[in-house]
């Protein structure tokens, strides 16, 4: 799963790498973690993409109450075009979730030690994401929720969890906007090569933020 992440690059540089517009002020964030807002490219039209905010936990327009947003944060691959809860935010509303690094958890015996990875090249990526517009039918509030698309782990992955969010680059980024259906099947061959290192525990809280969270703690691994 992918359950705390890092954006702080510029965001209305990084909406453009990804062809969108924004007016929306972000300041860098080291550790965010699910029900927080996000931001998130969402295509209005044919082609008209804009940076906005998201809430991270996905309620499906169907459901009777929020809460359920706490289980939805992650939206398996190998599933998301079936299942229930996400199957028509995959054909009708997909986003882009902006995105410089995540953290996984390497377990050890009884010890699980956080880990920051991003891309080589340090460059900031998208990960594939899902959204929804659910109505609470006595108040008539919107709320727009989106989870994370996640794919089984390639080798270098594999090296610290089992699974991983799909990454998607400026290509593969506008080829999901568009709807293509293939995309996910061939996404481990078309993953940008990483990087990891060890942090420290103080990821651990998510209310600790700022840029020492992402220090190396550790011996970095490099793809090559």
């Amino acid at each position: 799963m992918c359950g705390r992440f890092a954006f702080y690059s510029p965001a209305e540089a990084t909406a453009a790498l990804f062809g969108a517009s924004s007016s929306i002020e972000l300041s860098s964030r080291y550790n965010i973690s699910p029900t927080q807002e996000i931001a998130a490219i969402r295509r209005d039209g044919a082609k008209d993409s804009q940076l906005m905010l998201l809430r991270w936990g996905l309620v499906p327009y169907w459901a009777k109450d929020p809460s359920i947003s706490n289980r939805m944060i992650n939206a398996r691959a190998e599933t998301v075009a079936e299942k229930p809860s996400f199957r028509n935010a995959y054909r009708k509303r997909r986003c882009l979730i902006m995105v410089d690094g995540f953290y996984e958890w390497q377990r050890a015996g009884d010890t699980k030690t956080p880990w920051y990875i991003s891309p080589s090249d340090d460059t900031p990526c998208a990960f594939a994401g899902l959204w929804e517009d659910w109505t609470d039918k006595e108040t008539g509030k919107s709320l727009q929720t989106t989870a994370i698309v996640t794919t089984e782990a390639n080798e270098f992955m594999s090296q610290l969890h089992s699974r991983m969010p799909v990454l998607l680059n400026p290509e593969n980024g506008d080829r999901w906007l568009g709807g293509d259906m293939e995309l996910l099947e061939n996404i481990s061959a078309n993953y940008p090569k990483m990087q990891a290192w060890p942090v420290e525990r103080t990821v651990n809280n998510a209310r600790n933020q700022g840029a020492e969270l992402i220090e190396p703690a550790g011996e970095a691994i490099i793809e090559t």
